[in-house]
Order: C-alpha cells, then structure tokens, then sequence
C-alpha cells in the first residue's frame, strides 16, 4: 500500500517557549476511497529541529504494516537526518561544532531509523511554505499543536543540556 506522510514541526526554536509538530497521513484503500490520519503534539523546552523529526517519526510510528511511503516535508533538516545520518551537523564528517562529544539528537536519529526499517521510503523535500497544497494543511497542525497548553516537556532534550 502507498501511503503519504506530511510532516512539519512547529517549534518556536526557544528553549523556553512552546514546540509542537503536526503530522497528516494520507492512503487510498483497495476501494479507491482516500483516508487521513492527523497527528498532532508538542513539548515545552525544545527546539524546531527535534520537532521535524519527531513529525516524521510519529507519522512513520503510526503505521501498522510495512507500506511504501512519500514522506513530504519542508524541513531539510529531517531529509539530510535520514539520508546522510545528519544530525546537527555532529555526525557528519565527524564535525563537533566546537562541542566535544555531545551529540544531543542521537535518540531521535535512531528511533527515527527503527521507525523507518519496516518501510520503503522516498523522501520529499517542500522548500517553502507559501500556498504549496502538500504543506498548508501540515503547517496548521503543527501550529495548533505548539500552542497546545498541556505540552509536557521534552526530558531527554532537557536532560542532554545538562551535559
């Protein structure tokens, strides 16, 4: 089965300040007829990056069998996380930016890998927002899941800046 996945995160990249994703997925069943799942939340205390990828995951999490997905999403961030193992730029090249050994973003790479191992992936990247149809509806979830007001915190996030 072909499935869609939108994903956006919606984080506004203070670590103080509210971070949500939102995530729409979207499949034709054997009759024809068009389905979709919205999946939405947020954390308190996190940044836009994990947000991306945690739209990504949940949207891969939610499935139930091995499909063949298009995974649409404007963040070249999740793109290169997947595809180059790119997480912050701290695998990569063995770069560090200035920051021995930490690595805060590995948890989500490799549980985004799990989530991942079942399926055969493309990834799509939607550079911009403005009016592209696959983004808008993507981009409202994420929205209204950042400004959720019972956003737990992201721990794990909070625990690798104690570092």
């Amino acid at each position: 089965m072909q499935v869609k996945i939108f994903s956006d995160g919606a984080a506004k990249g203070n670590p103080e300040g509210p971070g949500g994703y939102g995530t729409v997925i979207q499949y034709t069943d054997p009759k024809g007829v068009l389905h979709e799942k919205e999946l939405s939340g947020g954390f308190r205390r996190t940044t836009n990056n994990r947000m991306e990828l945690m739209g990504a995951i949940k949207g891969l999490e939610a499935l139930n069998r091995p499909c063949e997905v298009v995974m649409v999403s404007d963040s070249a961030y999740v793109i290169n996380a997947f595809n180059q193992h790119w997480i912050d730029g701290w695998l990569k090249s063995d770069f560090r930016r200035g920051k021995p050994n930490e690595v805060k973003n590995i948890d989500l790479w490799q549980r985004l890998l799990a989530a991942a191992a079942p399926h055969r992936i493309t990834w799509t990247w939607v550079k911009g927002h403005a009016g592209h149809p696959e983004n808008e509806r993507c981009d409202s979830l994420a929205c209204a899941a950042a400004l959720m007001d019972d956003l737990p915190e992201d721990t794990v996030y909070m625990e690798s800046l104690k570092h």
